[in-house]
């Protein structure tokens, strides 16, 4: 017979300015301005304010040379007023950046799809941090893999782990440890596989370098809080994960309190339970263990479906181990858990990052929230969110909405806000609305259309991966967007 029991990954300490993460330490929160770079007042600003928020580590693109060199000036006055801040380096495309930014900052994040492991470009960058005590973090985005590892993986989870896998090697070859790794993905679903599966690749070759978790593109509102709560949650559940972002489309310091309140609510796990046959989980193949298509929320209960209720404080494992436990392997079961507060974001951020697991890995059919001092309608509508967020039940529109950084083009947040008043009637529709080229195309593969930054004032739409309009004036493309949507038959008519 098997116990579970929350307990954290084994990793070592990184040192990023002066915060550390991993070896047990407390989960750090970070967060990204979405200034220009190149503005040293308004980046030094924002910095602050997510910082007073209670994010220990804040990252700043720097797509270019000019705001590489910025980073100086930036760094300069932050710890001129007193900032403590860890601040990092986000670099995109042109390698020869971080070299720039490894020289004022304190963590360089590169993207292992725009270098190359043949030509000595990463172990130099790693000899310039190894002498000034700078960070690295090998950030993997599911959207944005190396053209060599997708035409042989494609945008797989697979694909993410040997990306960043071959990074982690040399680092290891180069006996540098102080490393920190991700795997992002606006789809929960091959967000938790990759990170569950790099997890195991690390293991099998002793590695234990200290994790960062994130859901790419959560989008805003209460929706984007679910979104992030079901993919941070589940690895947080599998004890995996030294420091998180809740990426919003909002201004970054409204991520913070989402960010603690998740961290604070695994901070208390405790408890064993005992699971009767472990060999029908399959945490990371996603086998349903029923024949249950469509998970239904608990107003759609009937006889058939067994409702399991948990009373501890980590419900996650209480309740994975009952599902495992059952004679019947293809019961189909309601998982139903309690929450008393009357903050409908704190019940849905709770329940999303306690339940959402459990549909990501096809171990439950139906959700039930009580929370007995909330709306019934809102509850409900948490219930949809948290399946839509697990990829189980579609029942409203998604968007897939880019945080914004200093590289987005446009004001993103008022964007998606018209496009939400347009469109957020429609069903079964993936939208995604991009900042910049970045991780856009390959962030929103899976969407329906997508509407992304071309250039200052222009944008460009896509229907699924394809291009069908180019450069379009800004002031003009969510009318462009209605009439593409339309052409192709998903227009409907608001009731």
């Amino acid at each position: 017979m098997e116990l579970t029991k929350y307990s954290r990954r084994t990793s070592h300490q990184v040192r990023i300015g002066n915060i550390a993460i991993g070896d047990n330490l407390p989960i750090a929160i970070q967060s990204m301005t979405n200034t220009p770079t190149a503005d040293t007042k308004a980046s030094v600003a924002q910095v602050k304010r997510i910082a007073a928020a209670g994010a220990e580590i804040v990252r700043l693109t720097a797509q270019g040379k000019k705001e590489g060199e910025n980073l100086e000036n930036i760094m300069a006055e932050l710890r001129k007023d007193g900032c403590p801040a860890a601040i990092v380096a986000d670099i995109h495309f042109v390698p020869e950046v971080a070299s720039i930014a490894a020289r004022y900052v304190d963590k360089v994040r590169i993207n292992p799809g725009n270098y190359r492991t043949s030509n000595g470009e990463l172990e130099a960058l790693i000899a310039q941090c190894r002498e000034r005590g700078v960070a690295l973090r090998i950030g993997v985005n599911h959207g944005s893999l190396a053209k060599r590892i997708f035409d042989e993986w494609g945008d797989t989870p697979e694909g993410m782990v040997v990306s960043a896998m071959e990074f982690l090697r040399v680092c290891r070859k180069e006996e540098f440890d102080q490393v920190v790794v991700s795997m992002k993905s606006s789809n929960t679903r091959v967000m938790v596989h990759a990170y569950r599966l790099l997890v195991e690749a690390m293991a099998k070759e002793g590695m234990t370098y200290p994790i960062h978790l994130g859901v790419t593109e959560a989008g805003n509102g209460i929706e984007g809080r679910i979104k992030s709560a079901v993919g941070i949650g589940a690895l947080l559940a599998d004890g995996i994960g030294d420091t998180i972002r809740v990426s919003l489309t909002e201004a970054p310091e409204n991520e913070v309190p989402v960010a603690q309140m998740i961290i604070k609510h695994y901070a208390t796990r405790d408890g064993e339970f005992k699971i009767l046959h472990p060999e029908r989980y399959h945490a990371t193949k996603y086998v349903r263990r029923s024949n249950i298509t469509t998970p239904i929320s608990h107003d759609e209960i009937d006889e058939k479906f067994l409702v399991l209720e948990s009373i501890s404080s980590n419900p996650t494992a209480e309740l994975r181990a009952a599902i495992l436990s059952l004679e019947d392997e293809k019961q189909p079961v309601v998982v139903k858990c309690r929450y008393e507060q009357s903050d409908a974001e704190e019940v849905a951020v709770k329940a999303a990052a306690d339940l959402g697991v459990l549909f990501l890995d096809g171990l439950a059919d139906g959700i039930w929230v009580d929370a007995p001092n909330i709306a019934a309608e809102k509850v409900k509508d948490i219930e949809l969110m948290i399946l839509q967020a697990a990829r189980v039940r579609f029942s409203h529109t998604e968007y897939i909405a880019c945080p914004s950084c200093g590289r987005t083009l446009y004001d993103i947040e008022k964007t998606l806000a018209d496009i939400k008043s347009r469109t957020s009637h429609l069903k079964n529709l993936k939208i995604g609305i991009m900042g910049c080229i970045v991780n856009g195309p390959g962030e929103m593969a899976d969407a329906d259309y997508g509407y992304v930054g071309a250039a200052a004032g222009r944008i460009t739409l896509y229907k699924g991966r394809e291009v069908v309009e180019k450069n379009i004036p800004q002031e003009e493309a969510i009318e462009h967007l209605i009439d593409l949507i339309r052409r192709n038959g998903d227009w409907q008519d608001p009731e």
